[in-house]
């Protein structure tokens, strides 16, 4: 699906009025993550845009984007996810979810300054363009939620808007910066009283694979179910087939060469699973000078010691070979490809949600 503040800039940028409701907050065990959005126009024959979950939540929550878009204030609701809707509806039950019923233009979002309009650079960052961020702070008083401000942090740390003081502006711009890095939205607790809701705006993820045989075909396969953009370098021509790879890009060449030279997105994880030990060494030497901030290999925990001492022994900075995740992956116990794909996506997704790892029946 495409982004949803592409959606935002396309009905902004048209005059088209518009609502737009988001999931602020998350407790237990809910049908959507927080960040998730629906946007509604007027339109009655138009479907919304994205999903908050379905069932009577989400019509709920299109009744109070309909209110909104018929000229009532903005509203913020709470959702006992309880056993009983749960049973009714299909919901997950035992969660609570908050729900922000805005306008789509003027009232909270921040201005254009200078030339820099936030849907604009929004919609550039889904893209492919530089990475953005909205944080909003909300007012907490026990289970109640009032929403505050928002301000737009673009990739380089400057700030459209404010948050209403310069302690919580630089709070905000820090953990925006943070979470560019993982390109999904948290909740961030700012003090006693207030939250910060960060809702990074990226590309997709973009997983690139040095290597094209069997694991990395199982890689592959289930990061596309996993809607990332899927790129397969391999040097080989029997093995650099786009018919083995489900509809990933191919890129048939030297490994070294397409490793240095590749235009990585802002959001990219790269992962080495080539046919020896000395190619696995120069495609993460090659890698290890370019900017892709994951790099993962596959291999035994001595393969992957004695590649980092090579690689201190040629002065590559600490901060990237703390970029390389080796050996790569969750310790899952399987040995097949689709085994070991399951342990290094279910790595690259803990990252990217940072998420504990933990069995969900462990969690109190």
């Amino acid at each position: 699906m495409a982004s949803p503040f592409a959606r935002i800039h396309e009905l902004a940028s048209t005059g088209v009025p518009f609502a737009v409701a988001t999931v602020v907050r998350t407790q237990g065990s809910t049908p959507q993550v927080v960040g998730a959005k629906l946007i509604l126009t007027a339109d009655q024959g138009a479907r919304p845009f994205g999903t908050l979950g379905g069932g009577c939540v989400e019509a709920d929550a299109i009744d109070a984007a309909t209110q909104v878009l018929a000229g009532q204030p903005a509203s913020l609701r709470e959702y006992q996810l309880t056993e009983e809707l749960a049973w009714n509806t299909g919901l997950v039950c035992g969660g609570t979810m908050w729900i922000l019923a805005e306008g789509g233009t003027g009232g909270a979002w921040p201005a254009p300054v200078d030339g820099i309009d936030p849907f604009a650079a929004a919609a550039s960052a889904a893209a492919g363009g530089p990475p953005v961020a909205f944080v909003s702070t909300f007012l907490r008083q026990g289970r109640h939620l009032r929403f505050d401000a928002r301000v737009l942090v673009l990739g380089g740390g400057r700030m459209l808007g404010t948050l209403g003081s310069a302690g919580r502006d630089e709070q905000a711009r820090d953990a925006a910066i943070e979470q560019m890095r993982h390109g999904t939205a948290r909740l961030v607790t700012l003090d006693d009283g207030r939250e910060l809701l960060v809702e990074p705006v990226t590309s997709r993820p973009q997983l690139v694979i040095a290597g094209g045989g069997h694991v990395s075909r199982a890689i592959a396969r289930q990061a596309r179910l996993l809607d990332f953009d899927v790129v397969v370098i391999e040097d080989r021509p029997e093995f650099a087939d786009p018919q083995r790879f489900d509809g990933a890009i191919v890129i048939a060449g030297d490994l070294m060469d397409s490793i240095a030279t590749f235009d990585y997105a802002p959001l990219s994880y790269l992962v080495v699973a080539t046919r020896g030990h000395k190619l696995d060494a120069d495609c993460v030497t090659a890698a290890v000078a370019t900017r892709v901030p994951y790099i993962g290999l596959l291999g035994s925990r001595r393969k992957t010691i004695l590649i980092a001492d090579m690689l201190r022994e040629q002065g590559v900075e600490a901060s990237r070979i703390a970029a390389i995740h080796a050996p790569v992956g969750l310790d899952l116990g399987g040995r097949t490809p689709a085994e070991i794909a399951l342990s290094v996506l279910a790595e690259i997704t803990q990252l990217r949600y940072q998420g504990s790892g933990r069995p969900l029946r462990d969690r109190t």
